[in-house]
């Protein structure tokens, strides 16, 4: 397990902005290459961890990109019973015998990372997990951390309210 740093315990949000995204992007993405793990495909988990797929996809010369659309908080600290995978679906043939790094924003209860983790099993030949922050009770250690917190993470793609309601086809979980 790699990282760069930990945050003390505290009440205090941690706000990370766009400058330091980059920054943490590309950290995370030289923990990788320094460890030798060399990915054939990138599995993004939606939505946050878009961002940080992209971002280690274009560091480390990969261009299969795959997404997993799994749905697990609702809210600051709301959250269903278990992640629930959304459509599209991934097929797991796609994934067969490759080396997987997958990766998301955030390790908080780590039950996503986990779901993620058993569909890839006994599919593909090695999988490890990048993201950008862990926080200390998730139930899935990462290979490769920027940063460890306590703290809920005010995002800059998640901070402000969303600009328009769903679309009639989109899963409302909040209404």
């Amino acid at each position: 397990m790699r990282s760069l740093g930990s945050v003390p315990m505290s009440e205090e949000r941690e706000n990370l902005d766009w400058n330091t995204y980059g920054t943490a992007a590309r950290e995370l993405a030289q923990l990788v290459a320094d460890d030798g793990y060399r990915p054939d495909i990138i599995l993004a988990i939606a939505r946050g961890g878009l961002f940080v797929a992209g971002s280690l996809g274009y560091a480390l010369s990969v261009k299969n990109l795959y997404v997993m659309n799994v749905e697990f908080y609702t809210g600051v600290d709301e959250r269903l019973d278990v992640p629930t995978t959304l459509p599209p679906y991934l097929d797991k043939f796609d994934l067969t015998d490759s080396k997987v790094l997958v990766a998301d924003d955030v390790a908080d209860t780590g039950h996503t990372l986990k779901a993620v983790h058993e569909f890839c099993q006994d599919v593909v030949a090695e999988s490890r997990t990048a993201v950008l922050y862990e926080k200390p009770h998730s139930l899935v250690k990462c290979d490769y951390i920027w940063k460890r917190t306590d703290q809920w993470i005010n995002f800059p793609w998640s901070t402000e309210p969303p600009l328009a309601q769903p679309s009639a086809g989109g899963i409302v979980l909040d209404a």
